[in-house]
């Protein structure tokens, strides 16, 4: 097998010469079409039904040399890769993820426990996460690529999260596509499923998951470390892992057929979902009462899972609803999305703490703080009516920016502070900037992102049907990318 994997290795480096592969001149576009070229094979043999050969191309996926260096490279490139598992161990050097990519071998693995802490929740409390090793995380990554092609194909049409060139724009944008009538369904199911990841069932999954059993087990009862105590699992999957959230478009998969045939096409029933959050409209609060919600109860029953009986809840368009951080509402019989107040009151209250966290840092330091989290916030909602919020948020940004200069100077007069940390351009009189030097050593003006400065365009949604894993759908994501590219430059363009 050594043989043959080096054997191989000349073509992804572009160096006949060479024995042993070196990470700095693997030749990664060639690597990324091999591994996709075998993901479109899957796919194909999922829609074609031969189980068979599905088994068989994922065991080809799993010991193919590029798909462990994407594997690595995933892990290595990753928000996650300064951060360690339970045995503190990273993969910084080329050395050391040449060395990975050679040690992911199915015979002999065994997955160490995972490091389990804990991060904050908007609605309060704390959430665990479990982080595994990095060893852990790239035969995880490995085995996804085996798994996704086969995700895509059996998942929902209206299921968005979790699942390539989907977003939740898409999400929302098919709330408008099916609330925005007048003969529109005027009632809402709200599903919230608790503690989702947690509570999936090990021998459903077991059941289920079209991968390798035994890698699946040994994930389902690694356990985890906590105070140097370890605590065994068996049910549920680590929200730390690569793997899981396909796991659980896999699990939640078929949702809209159970809620299709508990229901008629008179009661105007569709499913949007995004992970483990979705709505349901109907036509009348009885039809989601007694066939909607009983149908949901048992499809979730069967994988270990229940409704949350605090988030889950019947609503009519006109009191509206909250999803995905957006408010979906009927005013007087036109549906507006904007974001939901919960969602601007905590994106300042962060804004806030930032600045008051940086009360005596340098102003470069403090705009290049807030920018990020500005530019974020605003692309994310920037596909729905949102400019007069836009405009509220730049307000209260602008008086926290006022309450840090006073605090900072606070016997100088106002007309002193707007010289000192503001500046004028055109018919803008409040730019909070300062003065840096750039690559070339000029100095320039570093400014304040405002909100107002990015442009609201309606989002195009993706086709329900569409994957990247069909080739009937290649030519229309190379048009829909090159789309999403100019509408970027144009926001650039409009941003300077």
């Amino acid at each position: 097998m050594t043989a043959m994997r080096m054997s191989r290795t000349p073509s992804l480096i572009g160096a006949s010469s060479a024995s042993k592969p070196t990470w700095d001149v693997i030749n990664w576009q060639h690597v990324s079409d091999e591994v996709k070229r075998l993901q479109m094979r899957i796919a194909k043999a999922v829609r074609e039904k031969r189980h068979g050969k599905v088994k068989a191309l994922q065991w080809l996926m799993t010991h193919s040399f590029s798909a462990k260096l994407m594997a690595v490279k995933r892990v290595t490139q990753n928000s996650g890769a300064k951060t360690p598992g339970i045995d503190g161990v990273l993969w910084k050097t080329p050395e050391q993820k040449i060395e990975a990519v050679e040690s992911l071998q199915r015979r002999g693995y065994s997955p160490l426990p995972l490091r389990r802490i804990y991060i904050a929740k908007k609605s309060g409390g704390r959430r665990p996460l479990s982080i595994p090793s990095m060893k852990c995380r790239a035969v995880q990554a490995l085995h996804l690529l085996a798994l996704e092609p086969v995700a895509e194909m059996t998942a929902d049409r209206n299921a968005y999260g979790f699942r390539p060139k989907r977003s939740t724009a898409d999400a929302i944008e098919q709330c408008f596509n099916v609330l925005a009538r007048k003969v529109s369904p005027s009632w809402i199911f709200e599903g919230d499923i608790r503690a989702c990841f947690d509570s999936l069932s090990g021998s459903w999954l077991q059941d289920n998951i079209p991968m390798d059993k035994t890698l699946l087990t040994k994930w389902l009862t690694t356990g985890y470390m906590e105070k140097n105590t370890l605590y065994t699992t068996y049910d549920g999957v680590p929200q730390g892992g690569l793997i899981s959230p396909t796991i659980l478009v896999i699990s939640l998969s078929g949702l809209e057929e159970a809620v299709r045939n508990a229901t008629s096409s008179k009661d105007k029933v569709k499913v949007i979902a995004y992970a483990d959050d979705f709505v349901i409209t109907g036509n009348s609060k009885e039809v989601l009462e007694t066939k909607v919600m009983p149908a949901v109860v048992t499809f979730l029953k069967e994988r270990g899972l229940e409704l949350s009986l605090q988030k889950t809840k019947i609503t009519h368009i006109d009191d509206g609803f909250d999803f995905l951080g957006f408010n979906v509402r009927k005013y007087k019989g036109k549906l507006l999305i904007k974001p939901s107040k919960k969602n601007v009151k905590s994106f300042l209250e962060t804004i806030r703490g930032i600045i008051k966290a940086h009360a005596t840092t340098k102003t470069e330091d403090l705009i290049h703080h807030l920018n990020p989290k500005i530019k974020g916030w605003a692309n994310y909602f920037c596909h729905v009516v949102a400019k007069e919020i836009f405009s509220y948020i730049d307000h209260h940004i602008f008086q926290a920016l006022m309450k840090w200069a006073k605090r900072r100077h606070p016997k100088k007069g106002v007309e002193w502070r707007r010289k000192k940390y503001f500046r004028s351009q055109d018919l803008r009189n409040w730019i909070f900037s300062t003065i840096v030097k750039n690559e070339k050593g000029e100095c320039t003006f570093l400014d304040l992102r405002t909100m107002a400065e990015t442009p609201i365009r309606r989002h195009v949604k993706i086709r329900a049907s569409a994957t990247p894993y069909d080739p009937e759908y290649t030519d229309y994501f190379l048009k829909r990318d090159s789309f999403k590219k100019a509408v970027r430059s144009q926001n650039q363009k409009a941003a300077a």
